[in-house]
């Protein structure tokens, strides 16, 4: 069914609501649990805009809530509409968009009322076939910036926490504090990285909305620069296009008294970054794939981030070693067949009947996901195999992808040694096969 927006126009507020839009208790309760998807070191939470149910990315490097791919909703009500521009990270300009106000968003025990959101309409961008799950925005500052928020990564749940003294004992108790600062609407920490033998002090965005380990901005200060074993690579989307850079190994990142030795760290190129606006002493990001190696919980109010480390503290820095980035390209109806199971009975009757319908079949039809390549990496093993964007791939290691998500997929190609895998593969309607080699080329 095609979706449709109901643009609500108010000129008198109709119920008595606070000018606020971060989130409250909607009951006297100490905490409120909130389970998530994790995917790619990504977060992603459900929440009502309204009265109709979406899914959200939870970015805390974004100070707005951002709504786009609205088409698989019947209709959702936006309130008091502007028609604006919107930029962002990517090489691409902007993209048309409206704002609107006096919006609700409710999750589970929590309300922001007069909530302000920021529409895409260009349904070119679509982060789903890139997640594999349907994704309808992007909320940040709001759902951080009135409360005590803790992410547990092990657990997958979000616990909003009411201040109080147990609260804070337990926070002495079992995680180590760091100073941040909220700075135009956006968290910041100071760590440090070694690249090389310089050990250089950095001051970083925390950036839940990606799933690297870090970026760092080469451009910047003489002291960063990208070691010279690296390669180009499609680092990910963002509203204003997509972004590219280089990765490479450095030797450490420290944030605190957690030390990580030798995470992989991605270099955005500057047309990338040319229309972000940023504060002028930031030197990068650090993101998931880090913070998925803790419990960790924000105080925006007192400018404090409390860590605590969980057991995927030590876990490997992985890559894609193949160089392809897979998206999913659709749905197809899939026929299963089932072999019908019958008993044979004692008559001869029976027994003839039973011989008869031995090989008949029972046809189900399942909806299953269609996986293509979305971009080849120059110079990867991909690329050399002669695989291409738009091939659509249907087994690696002859396993039948449609029966996998695509986190799945993805992990297929990561593998921590370097081996050969089988892609099967379809272009223009034609079957074929290549063998690529994942090459650990840092």
């Amino acid at each position: 069914m095609k979706k449709i927006i109901v643009v609500v126009f108010l000129l008198v507020c109709c119920s008595p609501v606070s000018a606020q839009d971060g989130f409250i208790f909607k009951q006297q309760k100490s905490k409120i649990k909130i389970p998530f998807k994790l995917i790619n070191n990504l977060i992603f939470i459900p929440l009502k805009v309204n009265g109709t149910e979406l899914t959200f990315m939870l970015d805390s490097g974004v100070e707005e809530t951002i709504l786009f791919s609205l088409e698989e909703k019947d209709s959702i009500s936006l309130f008091n509409p502007q028609t604006i521009s919107l930029r962002g990270l990517g090489s691409s300009d902007a993209v048309a968009g409206l704002k609107s106000t006096g919006n609700q968003l409710d999750v589970k025990g929590m309300v922001s009322t007069n909530h302000t959101l920021y529409v895409i309409l260009d349904q070119a961008f679509n982060l789903s076939s890139h997640i594999g799950i349907p994704v309808n925005g992007i909320i940040g500052y709001p759902f951080f910036k009135s409360n005590l928020l803790e992410i547990n990564y092990a657990k997958k749940v979000l616990v909003f926490h009411q201040e109080s003294p147990q609260i804070r004992r337990k926070l002495a108790r079992k995680f180590k504090q760091s100073t941040i600062t909220v700075e135009g609407s956006k968290p910041y920490l100071t760590g440090s990285v070694t690249i090389g033998a310089n050990s250089i002090p950095v001051k970083l965005l925390i950036d839940t909305g990606h799933s690297d380990a870090l970026w760092l901005f080469e451009n910047k200060i003489d002291a960063i620069k990208v070691p010279n074993k690296n390669f180009e690579d499609y680092l990910g989307k963002g509203f204003s296009g997509d972004i590219f850079g280089r990765r490479a190994i450095i030797s450490e990142f420290k944030i605190n008294d957690f030390v990580f030795k030798n995470p992989i760290a991605a270099f955005p190129d500057s047309i990338s970054l040319r229309h972000v606006k940023m504060v002028s002493d930031r030197l990068g990001s650090v993101g998931g794939e880090i913070f998925k190696r803790f419990s960790m919980v924000f105080d925006y109010g007192n400018g404090q981030l409390f860590l605590r480390k969980n057991s995927d503290f030590k876990s490997y820095f992985n890559y894609n070693k193949s160089g392809i980035e897979i998206r999913m390209g659709g749905m197809q109806w899939v026929q299963e067949t089932i072999a019908l199971k019958l008993e044979t009975k004692a008559s001869s009757y029976a027994t003839t009947y039973n011989e008869n319908l031995i090989n008949n079949f029972k046809y189900n039809f399942k909806l299953k996901p269609i996986y293509e390549i979305d971009n080849v990496r120059k110079g990867s093993a991909a690329a050399k195999a002669g695989l291409l964007a738009g091939d659509i791939v249907n087994a690696i290691d002859g396993k039948e992808l449609q029966k996998y998500s695509l986190i799945e997929v993805n992990s297929f190609l990561k593998a921590e040694k370097e081996k050969w895998i089988t892609i099967d593969f379809t272009r223009e309607g034609k079957p074929l096969k290549f063998r690529v080699q994942l090459i650990n080329i840092l």
